[in-house]
């Protein structure tokens, strides 16, 4: 079981998990929050989200200056001390957010498949989607190596949809509510595999990493951190991990913010 006292490192998801997906509200984990910025163990917000979007979630959520994790992994954004790393001050996984909508558009166009981005629609919109405020939704729309869509075909088109993205190089993600568009280079676990490594050079010791998350996008994530947290979620698939076993995996009974404080309540809360 991991402890408070060893050195630690949290990757989280964000929608429906640390944020309610209905009203994005984070305030059951502020406690929770606090504590793990007292004992400087890392949070690291890990998302379909896009970066500039986080970043300013950071700010209000006390997160500031950590890396991040964007894009669901297509975009890694590092700390702000980390400015003499080679990668400063983000590292994008293959195709940018252009040629990866104008591979969406050819196959809109030239095979009928019924879907609509996020580059699609105005902001207004989003906010109906979302009940995101209009500045976040601002920052939904800007992009740099995925695209958020809705589908709004079969299971039959959207099996010929994937098989056509993958035959390009790019990736077909389930997320909480929507559907994402990435290179097949990113991906949250290797993401999250090559912060962990950053860390380990940096500080020259290996920390214990729990991960959050509650949608099927959230999977590698899970599979890939010493301990896991599911997050009750509404996806009728829920998330299915290779290593589901009681030994390093928790299934919450609360949902969103609630969810994510009764994980680290059972893995770090004392006896």
């Amino acid at each position: 079981m991991p402890t408070l006292q060893q050195p630690l490192i949290l990757f989280t998801d964000v929608e429906g998990t640390l944020l309610d997906i209905h009203t994005q509200e984070w305030q059951p984990a502020s406690d929770w929050l606090l504590r793990l910025k007292q004992q400087q163990i890392p949070v690291i917000l890990c998302s379909s989200k896009t970066a500039a979007e986080m970043m300013l979630l950071q700010k209000e959520l006390g997160l500031e200056a950590l890396p991040l994790i964007a894009e669901n992994g297509a975009v890694i954004h590092l700390a702000d001390e980390w400015q003499d790393d080679e990668a400063f001050p983000r590292l994008i996984s293959g195709s940018p957010h252009e040629e990866i909508r104008h591979v969406l558009n050819q196959l809109r166009d030239s095979d009928g498949y019924k879907f609509t981005t996020f580059s699609d629609v105005s902001e207004p919109t989003i906010v109906d989607w979302t009940g995101m405020t209009p500045r976040h939704a601002a920052l939904a729309k800007l992009h740099e190596a995925s695209e958020t869509l809705i589908w709004r075909d079969s299971d039959e088109k959207m099996l010929e949809f994937s098989a056509a993205l993958a035959s390009l190089g790019l990736q077909f993600v389930q997320g909480a509510r929507f559907w994402h568009v990435l290179d097949e280079r990113g991906g949250k676990a290797q993401a999250v595999n090559w912060l962990l490594h950053r860390y380990q050079q940096r500080e020259g010791f290996r920390r214990t990493s729990i991960g959050l998350g509650d949608g099927p996008n959230d999977a590698s994530l899970l599979d890939t951190t010493d301990y896991a947290v599911v997050v009750k979620g509404l996806n009728r698939d829920g998330v299915r991990l290779s290593r589901d076993t009681p030994e390093r995996v928790y299934h919450t009974r609360e949902s969103g913010p609630a969810g994510w404080r009764e994980g680290l309540d059972y893995w770090l809360a004392p006896p």
